[in-house]
């Protein structure tokens, strides 16, 4: 189990994946919250639109 566990820390490929997957999962993160953000105000625009025109 030892020998495994040192292997994997003498990969570099291993870390370069998990580095690139740890950029990827904040980009997304962002991206939902920015989103998140927009869609409220959107939704709020939305509703007072719909609301001018009854």
């Amino acid at each position: 189990m030892l020998s495994i566990f040192r292997r994997l820390m003498n990969n570099e490929q291993g870390v370069t994946a998990i580095e690139y997957a740890l950029i990827a999962s904040l980009i997304s993160v962002a991206a939902i919250v920015a989103m998140a953000s927009v869609g409220t105000k959107v939704n709020g625009v939305m509703s007072n639109v719909a609301s001018k025109i009854q």
